[in-house]
């Protein structure tokens, strides 16, 4: 998944460690995360956006589009 997160930790000035600690992973996470080894569960996305105050899909924007479209007409 890309993200935008090094660049937003850039911008607020916050070193990895920093931003870890307040977000309560390793540093190393933050790492994984933003070279595209790791993608964060969603309590930590979630965590990661407040943080930064955006919205989820602000930061981070999947690598593909769904294959599966939901037909949104019911039937009855």
């Amino acid at each position: 998944m890309k993200n935008r997160l090094r660049v937003l930790r850039a911008e607020y000035g916050l070193t990895q460690a920093a931003l870890a600690t307040a977000l309560g992973v390793s540093r190393q996470t933050i790492n994984a995360i933003e070279v595209g080894k790791y993608d964060p569960l969603l309590p930590l996305a979630f965590s990661i956006a407040a943080a930064f105050d955006q919205k989820i899909e602000d930061i981070f924007e999947p690598d593909h589009t769904p294959t599966i479209l939901i037909n949104h007409n019911k039937e009855t």
